[in-house]
């Protein structure tokens, strides 16, 4: 197993910061101006962790912009089957992809100036040539629901509703929702800020020390 380089050295007990920033990269390489975390680089750092004898805990920090939903799904679906500790914290948005990575972790904080963007999945372009097409988006979507909705309090219904939600964003549909009320919805877990997610992971992880 390789050890765990991108954040630093670790050391007995230690905390290892892990930050989701810009648009998730999958198999298409985005410009070099564009903010990216790539999720070949993401996968085996989480299980670097899972794995370290080093590391109790793992802090995610989040600032996303969408991206590739596979790809994102794939770092969810890891840091949901960690049996070390985790927490995340949203800083600044998490749109789309966004909110399976909040609350694929044990606890979701959301900083108070914070935002969740939730709307459905589309695709880049304004024509859609074939019926499967659409199947594909709707079985697509329905994994991003199953998923959200079994890591979190918020319930399909209210989850479907939110992202169809047509008076909220120009020309287009969803919800966006500020720190307090992604918690009032069900879909984060406290408003809180880096000291509390730090005092979860500590509290949960054995008395570990932060090292990011």
């Amino acid at each position: 197993m390789e050890e765990v380089q991108e954040l630093g050295q670790t050391r007995q007990g230690s905390i290892h910061c892990l930050t989701i920033i810009g648009q998730i990269e999958g198999h298409q390489i985005l410009p070099d101006d564009v903010k990216t975390t790539k999720y070949e680089h993401i996968l085996p750092t989480i299980a670097a962790v899972e794995e370290s004898p080093e590391i109790t805990a793992l802090l995610i920090l989040l600032n996303t912009a969408g991206g590739d939903v596979e790809a994102g799904l794939a770092i969810a679906e890891m840091i949901a089957g960690m049996q070390k500790p985790t927490a995340s914290l949203v800083l600044g948005g998490g749109h789309s992809i966004g909110g399976p990575l909040a609350v694929a972790a044990d606890r979701s904080f959301i900083a108070p100036t914070a935002s969740m963007m939730i709307h459905p999945v589309r695709i880049t372009g304004v024509v859609i040539g074939a019926a499967q097409t659409y199947d594909y988006l709707a079985r697509m979507q329905a994994r991003i629901t199953a998923f959200v909705t079994s890591h979190s309090r918020i319930n399909e219904e209210r989850f479907v509703s939110l992202m169809s939600d047509s008076t909220q964003l120009a020309n287009d549909v969803g919800s966006i929702l500020t720190g307090q009320e992604a918690v009032d919805e069900g879909l984060i877990d406290s408003v809180g800020t880096l000291a509390d997610a730090l005092r979860y992971l500590h509290k949960h992880g054995d008395s570990p020390q932060t090292r990011c």
